[in-house]
């Protein structure tokens, strides 16, 4: 465990130094994602999908990416959130033993990915989803990381550490600890770590078991669109999206994530108009009327 100094001095090292005034400090600390910390985070985040707080599935579960993937290929197409529950329940595609481990498993899968069309971030995910199995792995983690804070702590430790090199396990304590304010005793922790470390895994992101050696994913359209338009509906605007966190979780640089938009634009995914120095860029046919409602209300 980290005694308040070495807390103090682990968050002094990590935070930004545009560290936003208005911070929730019982869950706060990390390199990343510091916009999603804010104690007075827009209403629209929640409504389009985003979840906040001092919890998150990954105190039990891992990202769940193959029970994910039997569910969607179990229901395809834009179901209600009923059918899921009828896979999962009745049909077990999911093929748990007992009724009380899928109603657990249809659980954690809806605080990771809402399964619900009406959700924004799952819609769009679940369009993807169907016309980009090559992104799967990277549009999975990228929902899960809007909606589980306890695994939006872990992504510093995660992309900071160089592609080869193996990952230090104390190094996501640490963040786990800080981020928290100490409330997870060394069990909890250390579980946490394990689930973290295995979601990374099943990314792409790192690679072996007892030992994890860090690698880079290769992003493609679908994934960098979907990055691109999660820093998009946290309000990041025209070239500054190519430089936001969501982008960075698919190991992409500034150069290389415009690289991957142009991609995206050619598939239809994204929109790019720019003038001069202005650019602009706009998700036509993943945001509905209605999203862009709520938007517009946010601003």
């Amino acid at each position: 465990m980290l005694d308040n100094k070495k807390r103090q001095n682990y968050c002094a090292r990590n935070a930004p130094a545009n560290w936003p005034a208005k911070i929730d400090r019982h869950f706060t600390r990390g390199s990343m994602f510091t916009s999603l910390l804010r104690s007075d985070t827009p209403s629209s985040l929640i409504r389009l999908g985003f979840r906040f707080g001092d919890k998150g599935t990954h105190s039990s579960r891992t990202m769940m990416f193959s029970e994910l993937q039997s569910l969607l290929d179990s229901v395809p197409g834009n179901v209600a959130p009923g059918d899921y529950e009828q896979a999962v329940l009745e049909a077990n595609c999911l093929g748990k033993q007992t009724l009380s481990t899928r109603k657990l498993s249809l659980q954690r899968l809806s605080e990771l990915y809402a399964l619900d069309p009406s959700v924004p971030l799952f819609r769009v995910m679940r369009s993807l989803w169907q016309s980009n199995p090559d992104s799967r792995r990277q549009l999975a983690l990228l929902v899960a990381l809007s909606r589980d804070p306890l695994l939006r702590l872990t992504a510093a430790p995660v992309l900071q550490t160089p592609a080869g090199k193996e990952f230090a396990r104390q190094d996501m304590t640490d963040a786990l600890e800080a981020g928290t304010g100490g409330r997870f005793n060394d069990s909890t922790l250390d579980k946490i770590v394990r689930n973290a470390s295995s979601s990374w895994t099943q990314a792409g992101h790192m690679q072996g078991r007892a030992r994890k050696f860090r690698q880079m994913v290769r992003a493609t359209p679908a994934g960098a669109a979907y990055a691109l338009l999660l820093g998009y509906l946290q309000g990041i605007r025209g070239q500054n999206l190519f430089a936001c966190d969501w982008v960075k979780v698919l190991d992409l640089d500034e150069l290389e994530a415009r690289e991957r938009a142009d991609d995206a634009k050619r598939l239809g995914l994204l929109d790019i108009k720019q003038s001069g120095s202005l650019m602009d860029i706009s998700f036509p046919k993943l945001l509905t009327e209605a999203d862009k409602e709520l938007l517009h209300g946010a601003d």
